[in-house]
């Protein structure tokens, strides 16, 4: 396992100083990076940090970045993740310069599948795909050549030629280039790339019946589409060789450079588009958007702001070793864009009706609340008050120790922009529960002020009972009890049965907007709330982002 790490923010690092070198040498006169994704997904974090990267990089070396589908698997990929993906990127304040996909090329990658082939460097192979792994070798022992390895040049040419025609079906032949059977990096051991796949693309329909592979296709496209720094995550390390090998034996106009970078490995995350699936298709959560998921579009509908996945990414740095990196620095950085930008409101989750016994019947009265204590340009609100109000059952203990500052029998709080009550009576139904409070008010004492000078330790939030919004609220946690779910035998063991819990009789306050338009909120006391993609004014829907400070910190959840 990585060890996990704090990090700072980097102000550059080894790819901007390499392309700065390439730059300078006359190498490079204008940089151009993409941002390759496989439409079989929707992103997650660990994509936000290449965007950002690549992104990032075009655009401060006066640049530009395609975003590129490489859509080479068409049982895999559909319309929905492509749309996702384009989606995802703008959201995170990202425009890309061209939108292509692998499949346009597929004419021009066929070319040069047939220029592999007449120059003696590729040949189709008829082995199975048992067999051909099976003759792969290992680690320790080199490969076994195909039978079919010196087929003549024109022999497979025909018989590429009759695969793409349609004439064989699946598995009946592969393309593989000629390399090494003996290396030691087994991806140069005559990899495959073409295979036979009866399959209707998202894009190019039936035209094609052949499709190349990642590794062909990739370092292809980017010479195509003219990248100059092709940058990848460490896991293509050793298909550089490969990547530069295809480049040297084409021969196009232009060949890129690629640079390696870390993947983001995340505490209690899962970045494994596979998993993820596993997850979805298993219906332990609720689809791709599922605000417990680290899918860009879970975290857009859990209340992440764009804002602060692109300050982590820049927080976390680009390095050549993998690390762990703590999810506090992710929730850390959202906590101070939303403690910015978020206004705030009184929201009661587990109510606890309050009568005030010496409060006029019938009456009420509005008091002002900022809503932004930092910022006074966000302004004020005025808030509905009456003789009945909620507040939160935990804000009130019958046998209460000493230091425990909220209400309790015969002590006194303040309610918060409000006045200043003390409870008399606790009214319980027939099995002793708790039912509503019975408490009196000083009506000197509103907005915290009193003739006499008193103060109260303790100040909790509350609602007018009369005017609340009854919502449904969604508190969202973290959704694995491990920091590294994706090492457990069964990462759904792992699961965290208290990632959600629900309330359907919370009680707010009337100045909130409901109707799902992603507007974020501080509950005060509570933490950051949204309201849903399915929130209406008939039956709100808000989601917890997060809590107001690292509660996870303090408990020790080791796996």
């Amino acid at each position: 396992m990585s060890d996990s790490v704090s990090v700072a923010t980097d102000t550059t690092n080894f790819i901007r100083d390499a392309i700065t070198a390439d730059i300078a040498s006359g190498k490079t006169q204008k940089v151009i990076t993409r941002f390759p994704p496989e439409p079989n997904g929707y992103l997650h974090i660990g994509h936000a940090k290449s965007i950002c990267l690549n992104f990032g990089v075009a655009r401060d070396f006066n640049g530009y970045c395609n975003l590129r589908f490489d859509d080479t698997n068409p049982e895999k990929e559909n319309v929905e993740y492509v749309n996702a993906i384009r989606k995802d990127v703008e959201w995170l304040g990202f425009d890309w310069h061209s939108n292509p996909f692998a499949s346009d090329y597929f004419d021009q990658l066929y070319a040069y599948a047939l220029q592999l082939i007449d120059q003696g460097d590729a040949y189709v192979d008829s082995q199975s795909a048992d067999q051909i792994r099976e003759n792969r070798g290992t680690l320790t022992e080199p490969g076994i050549a195909s039978p079919y390895r010196d087929r003549p040049v024109e022999e497979s040419r025909r018989l590429f030629e009759e695969m793409k025609a349609g004439k064989y079906g699946d598995g009946e032949h592969v393309l593989r280039v000629k390399i090494d059977l003996n290396s030691g990096n087994i991806n140069l051991r005559d990899p495959v790339i073409y295979r036979i796949r009866h399959v209707v693309h998202h894009n190019t329909g039936d035209k094609w019946c052949i499709y190349p592979l990642y590794d062909f296709t990739h370092g292809l496209s980017d010479a195509i589409e003219g990248v100059t720094h092709s940058l990848c995550t460490l896991e293509f390390e050793d298909h550089r060789p490969l990547y530069d090998w295809i480049l040297e034996k084409v021969n196009p106009p232009f060949h890129p450079r690629q640079i390696e970078f870390s993947r983001l490995q995340l505490e209690y995350s899962l970045t494994s588009k596979r998993k993820l699936n596993q997850l979805v298709e298993g219906r332990h959560v609720d689809g791709w958007d599922d605000p417990r998921m680290l899918t860009l579009s879970g975290m857009r509908r859990r209340g992440y702001t764009p804002e602060s996945i692109v300050t982590f990414c820049n927080m976390i740095g680009i390095t050549k070793k993998d690390a762990t990196i703590e999810m506090g620095v992710l929730e850390n950085a959202l906590r101070d864009d939303l403690n910015t930008r978020a206004e705030r409101r009184m929201a009661v989750i587990r109510p606890l009706k309050v009568v005030i016994e010496n409060y006029p019947d019938g009456q009420e009265e509005w008091v002002t609340g900022k809503n932004h204590p930092q910022n006074p340009d966000y302004g004020t609100r005025e808030i509905p008050f009456s003789k009945e109000i909620y507040i939160e059952r935990d804000d009130f203990m019958e046998d209460a120790p000493k230091k425990f500052f909220r209400l309790s029998p015969g002590r006194e709080v303040r309610l918060r922009f409000a006045y200043y009550i003390t409870c008399k009576e606790v009214i319980k139904d027939a099995e002793g529960n708790i039912e509503s409070l019975v408490c009196t008010y000083d009506p000197e004492s509103r907005g915290g002020n009193t003739a006499d000078g008193r103060k109260v330790k303790g100040t909790i939030h509350w609602v007018s009972a009369s005017h609340a919004v009854q919502a449904t609220v969604n508190l969202y946690d973290r959704l694995f009890t491990v920091t590294n779910p994706g090492a457990a035998k069964d990462f759904v063991s792992v699961l965290n049965p208290e990632s959600n819990i629900v309330t359907d009789d919370a009680m707010l306050e009337p100045a909130i907007e409901l109707s799902g338009n992603s507007i974020a909120y501080q509950f005060e006391r509570l933490g950051y709330f949204i309201s849903d993609t399915g929130s209406t004014r008939e039956h709100p829907v808000f989601n917890r982002t997060l809590s107001l400070r690292d509660t996870w910190a303090k408990i020790d959840r080791s796996d």
